[in-house]
């Protein structure tokens, strides 16, 4: 298996996790096929050190509803990156892989120091 290393440090989540989508799904490789999974591992490292454009911090909300009435739930991104920042940028590359059977597969070489 193939280990990548990214170093978020003085990046933007954007970036980071786009390169880390684009690795996960073995598109750098020239053996690329969108139905086999890669034998790729990516690591994302110094996430404490990563930056955000403009006003996300204090702007940007994220939504989770329960399925009744009344159950949206709102929190914002600086709520939930000092509660959990690995769960942020896990959610971001997530978000970023194709939405389909193989997601759930894909996030689990997804490693987070």
């Amino acid at each position: 298996m193939t280990t990548y290393e990214i170093n978020a440090s003085n990046m933007s989540m954007g970036r980071v996790a786009s390169q880390a989508a684009h690795y996960l799904r073995g598109k750098h490789l020239p053996s690329f096929n969108p139905r086999l999974m890669p034998q790729v591992e990516v690591t994302i490292s110094h996430i404490e050190n990563m930056k955000f454009t403009g006003q996300k911090l204090a702007q940007k909300v994220f939504y989770h509803y329960s399925g009744y009435h009344g159950g949206l739930k709102t929190r914002k991104l600086s709520e939930l990156w000092e509660k959990e920042p690995k769960e942020v940028v896990r959610y971001c590359v997530y978000r970023m892989l194709p939405k389909n059977k193989s997601r759930d597969k894909i996030i689990r070489h997804l490693k987070i120091n």
